[in-house]
């Protein structure tokens, strides 16, 4: 059965986990705590510094001026320790497209540094896109020992590139191609004609992303936003694993925490030892660059397998969506039947197979791919099943809900991070293309109960059918998928309110009959759709009662 997830989110775990959507925030907006970045991580700025931007930009100011503010604005705002550099071009000759340097080295955030770097630039000549992406590359330490990171370029120009040697477009796919950590966003400047064609196709070749700057403030606000979501990468852990693409020479899987990639149309098999009583739990996790193009009906599936040919279960997770990608799961259980005379109550070898379906159009880099194995024995002959916790009343739609001042708080990147906020309402912000991910502690026979309120949907001037998606989706510690909810918000101004009351689903009905019960946390994400600039989006509050669960029964949106 192929299950959609949905865009705006919020993701909730061990409990559960839930995922956010994105809010466009002020220029003034304060820096954010953050966790550490993981290794291989960082951003650099390519600016363009050519002639052309010495010219004004509406507002009696020059385009250079402009690009000073919104680097420093971007500097105020990052997280202290993220690794940050500046690349220049057309900066120190009239002419000459070998004419790029490296202003300021790829560290972790000196916010002085980088306003000096960027102050002493003074715009002269040629516009080298295509050299100064290859050599922004260089800038950026690689992930070391398999470790999967997230690499940015974030390229800011207000025209084409003059030399056509290397080509931008063609360097910007070479570069996305080689590596799935990396990332090439551009920001057009006024923009126009051939050089904004330029620049969204660099954008989308580089797995990227283009944004639309009119203006001084959009431009301030632009880089910004590109900034912060190079940040908010999914922070990924496990050992490396390498799929094999038949059965033939698949790896063995033991319990634990894995890191893979795949392509699209693909299939990775994993081969793994299975006793004839106990449970096990299989999850996939892929992690495309958020935003970038996929089809309605693209899917990732996971199955397991027992002899020749035979299939004992799968799952299919889709996008159900087309305004941009964020992460998705499938995972999928192996439960021995009752009588134990099953096709896959056998003890013997199994394979884990994980397959990306993608229609053509769609995103065709490779994905990381994150996996997780987990076996569950029976309960010891004399043990005592776990009890259920006690209930608190109505469930669903019926079920009361905090209501304090709301909290500040800010979701994790994914399902290893992901924010534990106690009993009450909290506040956060999230960008369009972001996945924001808490999780919630829910005991035996108990329901999660969250509401989550899009405070204001995104304003346009005038009538417009354009709509944003958002929606929620909540899994069980073993990362299998039991409910979510969406929402399509039309640009009315308006505030949305969304429900949703899940209960435990088979997952958990099948765990506490091999094993009696195993309490954790429930996880949940809320995922934003793609929004056009000039769209806002307010703060959304999230409230749930960790503890104050009625009868499992579900609710909707």
């Amino acid at each position: 059965m192929a299950r959609r997830p949905r865009r705006g989110a919020v993701a909730l775990l061990g409990g559960l986990v839930p995922a956010l959507t994105a809010a466009p925030f002020s220029a003034t907006a304060a820096a954010p705590a953050a966790a550490p970045p993981a290794d291989g991580s960082g951003m650099v700025m390519v600016l363009d510094s050519s002639g052309s931007m010495s010219g004004g930009d509406g507002s009696g100011s020059t385009r250079i001026a402009a690009a000073r503010r919104a680097v420093g604005t971007v500097a105020d705002a990052l997280p202290a320790g993220y690794p940050v550099g500046l690349r220049v071009y057309g900066a120190d000759k009239p002419k000459g497209c070998d004419d790029t340097r490296l202003a300021q080295p790829v560290a972790p955030l000196d916010r002085a540094g980088l306003k000096r770097a960027v102050a002493g630039v003074r715009p002269k000549g040629d516009t080298p896109i295509g050299l100064s992406l290859r050599k922004a590359t260089e800038d950026l330490s690689a992930p070391a020992g398999g470790a999967t990171g997230k690499r940015t370029i974030l390229l800011i120009s207000d025209g084409e590139d003059n030399c056509q040697a290397p080509p931008p477009c063609k360097v910007a796919a070479q570069l996305a191609a080689a590596g799935v950590d990396l990332r090439i966003d551009a920001i057009g400047f006024q923009a126009a004609g051939k050089a904004r064609t330029q620049l969204e196709c660099i954008a989308k070749a580089g797995n990227g992303r283009y944004y639309d700057a009119p203006d001084a403030a959009s431009l301030a606000r632009q880089v910004q936003r590109a900034g912060q979501l190079s940040v908010a990468g999914y922070r990924f852990k496990g050992r490396p694993l390498h799929g094999t693409a038949a059965r033939g020479g698949a790896p063995s899987m033991g319990p634990g925490q894995y890191l893979d990639s795949i392509g699209p149309n693909e299939e990775r098999y994993y081969a793994v030892g299975l006793d004839a009583v106990s449970t096990a739990d299989f999850s996939a996790t892929v992690v495309p660059q958020p935003g970038v193009t996929v089809g309605l009906l693209d899917t990732l599936r996971t199955r397991s397998a027992h002899g020749t040919d035979g299939t004992c279960a799968s799952d299919t997770g889709m996008f159900g969506q087309t305004e941009g990608a964020t992460p998705l799961t499938a995972s999928v259980s192996r439960v021995p039947s009752q009588s134990g005379y099953g096709s896959c109550d056998k003890a013997g070898r199994y394979w884990l197979v994980v397959e990306r379906r993608a229609a053509k159009g769609s995103d065709a880099t490779r994905w990381p791919m994150e996996l997780t194995f987990h076996v569950e024995h029976p309960l010891k002959k004399g043990g005592t099943p776990a009890q259920s916790e006690p209930e608190y009343g109505a469930g669903g739609k019926d079920a009361r809900l905090p209501t304090t001042a709301p909290q500040d708080t800010t979701g994790g990147t994914g399902f290893n991070d992901a924010r534990a906020p106690r009993p009450g309402v909290w506040r956060d912000k999230v960008l369009p293309a972001q996945t924001l991910w808490y999780k919630v502690r829910a005991g035996w026979g108990q329901q999660l109960r969250y509401d989550v309120e899009f405070a204001n949907e995104p304003t346009v001037k005038g009538h417009s059918s354009t709509t944003s998606y958002g929606g929620t989706q909540v899994y069980t510690p073993f990362r299998t998928p039991v409910g979510s909810g969406h929402r399509r918000l039309r640009d009315r101004g308006r505030s949305i309110r969304a429900l949703a009351g899940r209960r435990p689903g088979r997952q958990w009905r099948m765990v506490h009959r091999t094993c009696g019960g195993a309490r954790g946390r429930r996880c949940g994400r809320v995922a934003a759709g793609r929004s056009r600039a000039g769209l806002h989006t307010g703060p959304q509050e999230v409230g749930g009662r960790g503890r104050e669960f009625g009868p499992m029964r579900g609710g909707s949106w």
